[in-house]
């Protein structure tokens, strides 16, 4: 768990100490900054990011349809499929991120650049090398999870600064021998208002991978992105509450062997719950004040979305439905 105004690192945890009869912890491993580990489909706003910057938007129609990449010399071609095996053809593209759909991801990428889509995670703090093939953009490229984190939490706030634990260092006289590295500077894209509402949307949409933390008993306001590895191996839920005053949490579930977790143990089944009690802890015992909500834009846009798809839904002769605030709008009473 960071925080969103200067990255302070608030809480690390991970590791079991049995398995299966046997030790199983480190005692010099930290899994949040040693792990390398491939962060499935939780990677895919960074691509959508970038694409926002090449001049696509939330409504941009993209093709969900059956899309092949090259396994290099003599390895054929891979195909790449959905988590649930299906195409939907012409799709919103904020409805693609919200069902997390590999191959729309996959005809971005190649749209824009995987060039494009590197230099966007670099400027939003990842350091680890990425690997220069398209599958890059399904997370295919091993990154650490405070990383990770880190750029979640830039996309969330805005801000550029560098995870630390340690604030501040001074001596008997109280003269400072050290201070944490300050945000360096707010982040320059236009865009970033288009990613946040992307990642609400994430929850906010019937079909989000998330939706499950948009109803009465989790009356906290967040965005947030799932991801599952391939065989089950990892699974992931990043997510954030709004703006500087927020926080970011990053939750990460796999072996250190890499076995599988087992069948359909994705990010939304096994990582998100234990993201959703982090929030619902840390806001009801107030530790961080209270949750910011998000723009009323943001909140409007998705309400207008949500409108639009109704009436499609319903056919032409159907009379316009009302546009409703959600329970985190700041409009609606709490």
């Amino acid at each position: 768990m960071i925080g969103n105004t200067n990255a302070a690192i608030l809480a690390e945890a991970g590791g079991r100490h049995i398995y299966n009869g046997r030790s199983a912890s480190y005692s010099d491993f930290n899994r949040v900054t040693g792990s390398l580990r491939q962060p499935g489909s939780a990677w895919k706003p960074l691509v959508y990011l970038a694409s926002f910057r090449q001049g696509l938007d939330l409504s941009t129609t993209v093709p969900d349809e059956p899309i092949g990449v090259s396994m290099g010399a003599d390895r054929g071609v891979k195909w790449i499929s959905n988590y649930d095996h299906q195409f939907k053809g012409p799709i919103p593209l904020r409805q693609a991120l919200a069902e997390s759909r590999n191959a729309v991801a996959v005809w971005i990428t190649r749209e824009i650049g995987l060039d494009n889509v590197i230099q966007t995670a670099r400027e939003l703090g990842i350091r680890t090398p990425l690997q220069p093939y398209i599958t890059t953009a399904l997370g295919a490229s091993e990154v650490r999870l405070l990383e990770l984190a880190g750029a979640y939490r830039a996309m969330a706030s805005g801000i550029l600064a560098e995870p630390h634990v340690i604030d501040c260092v001074t001596d008997a006289s109280g003269a400072v021998l050290y201070d944490a590295p300050r945000p360096a500077r707010l982040i320059g894209f236009v865009q970033l208002s288009m990613i946040q509402e992307g990642l609400r949307g994430v929850v906010r949409l019937p079909d989000g991978t998330a939706h499950s933390l948009d109803g009465r008993s989790f009356p906290i306001p967040v965005m947030g992105k799932t991801g599952t590895t391939s065989d089950f191996r990892d699974a992931l839920f990043v997510g954030s509450t709004y703006g500087t005053q927020g926080i970011t949490v990053a939750v990460r579930i796999g072996f250190d062997d890499n076995r599988t977790l087992g069948e359909k143990e994705t990010g939304g089944r096994a990582a998100l719950p234990i993201f959703r009690e982090i929030m619902l802890r840390v806001y009801q015992n107030v530790l961080m004040g209270p949750a910011p909500h998000f723009p009323r834009k943001i909140e409007e846009g998705i309400d207008e979305y949500l409108a639009t798809q109704a009436l499609l839904k319903a056919g032409p002769d159907t009379p316009p439905l009302p546009v409703s605030t959600t329970a985190s709008s700041p409009l609606r009473p709490e």
